[in-house]
């Protein structure tokens, strides 16, 4: 039983984390604001973050706000994990593991939508909402790698590189 409500409590709360980081990432790379995915990430997203615009200003193109929520969200995460599984909450411990728990997150978001990308790329017939954002999402990560590795026959391995770096520092923090 235990072991059930600590997977539904993670994955509910790295749902959610992944939306926030997800906002981060927009807005960092400078999406489409207008692109239906956009819309959902700023509609469920928007309560907390709006209220801590307020307190939090941007610094250039970081949403620092959104960054916060993405934090504090994770290290909920670690103080449910800890209390489910019986440790307590020690303080220390909790936000340091809540935050390898954002990046972890934001890591495994970023490969996730390298491979969708990868994926729709061999199905795509024109124009479509999801692949502009996911390509908005992924060039900023792709195109410095293309200048060191060109497409080699037609071949683009800057997806796989980025996705091995991703998968590397995802094992490095442990989480």
């Amino acid at each position: 039983m235990n072991d059930a409500l600590t997977f539904l409590v993670a994955t509910l709360i790295d749902l959610y984390l992944i939306v926030i980081l997800l906002r981060v990432w927009m807005q960092l790379v400078k999406a489409d604001y207008y692109n239906p995915v956009s819309q959902f990430v700023v509609k469920a997203t928007q309560p907390v973050v709006g209220i801590l615009r307020k307190a939090i200003p941007s610094a250039g193109r970081l949403d620092t706000a959104s960054l916060v929520f993405a934090i504090i969200i994770g290290v909920l995460k670690a103080a449910a994990l800890f209390s489910l599984n019986g440790y307590g909450v020690p303080l220390l411990p909790v936000i340091i593991q809540g935050i390898l728990f954002t990046v972890s997150s934001l890591l495994s978001m970023l490969f996730w939508i390298l491979i969708i990308r990868a994926i729709l790329s061999w199905f795509s017939q024109g124009y479509n909402p999801m692949e502009a954002m996911l390509h908005q999402l992924t060039e900023p990560l792709l195109a410095p790698v293309r200048r060191i590795i060109p497409p080699l026959g037609g071949l683009d391995l800057s997806v796989l590189v980025v996705i091995i770096v991703l998968q590397f520092l995802r094992i490095l923090i442990g989480v």
